[in-house]
């Protein structure tokens, strides 16, 4: 039995179990707990399980994304006080950019009533939130419309955002794990993700803790590309922890 065909029955097991061990997968695929462990290392890498003491457990799958406004009363009060937090790192004089998404709206709208702020989005919700708020200039990126996100992709908002200089960047993301990194569920997206990672010096995630310890479709960036993370207290503390084993501040409400 080669490679390939003992990691897909190790997934096959996991898919059912949940977890596996290896002294069973020894004696299931006829081969030594040495192969094994190189093979459930592999499997790590990839991003399908997390290795644990004596076996490996199944890294969950995001599922794909509902539209934003079927999303908005998810985990609600925790994406508002994400979004409060995150809104007092933001200071007179700050220019940043703000992504699409619920929990990023909620930032938005913790800024209302606030001075001299500059804001990028790529957002039509971000820019309905604060279209009315005197102390605070709004740039829009502009590009191709997402409908279900409310919100621009593309070149022409990747020419945009290249041309534009925020101190911090307040973004969204589907999916978070140590070893696969920061994934989205939409493909097209993923180009303009990247972006907005690089359009300014400090990455600050917002996400609740259902986004944490799953993998989506396509890679965005490794967690270490984000230098500030907003969480809820569900998020659990082992994450936190290896989190900031890695240098990114984790601030948890």
């Amino acid at each position: 039995m080669d490679s390939s065909v003992r990691q897909r029955s190790i997934l096959r097991l996991l898919d059912d179990n949940g977890r596996v061990r290896v002294s069973e997968l020894s004696q299931d695929l006829g081969v030594s707990e040495a192969t094994v462990r190189r093979d459930l290392g592999q499997l790590q890498e990839q991003g399908w399980l997390k290795r644990t003491h004596g076996g490996a457990v199944l890294i969950k799958r995001a599922a794909p994304e509902p539209p934003v406004v079927q999303r908005k009363e998810e985990n609600a009060a925790q994406k508002q006080r994400i979004g409060r937090a995150a809104a007092a790192l933001i200071h007179e004089d700050d220019t940043v950019f703000i992504g699409s998404g619920t929990t990023a709206l909620e930032v938005a709208r913790h800024l209302r009533g606030r001075e001299r702020i500059t804001v990028i989005t790529n957002a039509l919700t971000v820019i309905n939130a604060l279209a009315w708020e005197e102390g605070i200039t709004l740039l829009s990126t502009g590009g191709i419309l997402r409908l279900s996100e409310q919100s621009f992709i593309g070149h022409i908002t990747e020419q945009a955002l290249q041309e534009l200089c925020p101190h911090k960047t307040i973004m969204g993301i589907r999916a978070i794990n140590l070893t696969s990194g920061l994934t989205n569920d939409y493909v097209p997206e993923v180009s303009t993700d990247r972006v907005i990672i690089r359009s300014a010096p400090e990455v600050i995630l917002v996400a609740d803790h259902s986004k944490f310890g799953n993998v989506s479709t396509a890679l965005v960036a490794p967690v270490t590309a984000v230098h500030k993370i907003v969480t809820d207290s569900g998020t659990p503390p082992e994450m936190v922890r290896e989190l900031e084993d890695l240098g990114i501040e984790v601030i948890v409400v």
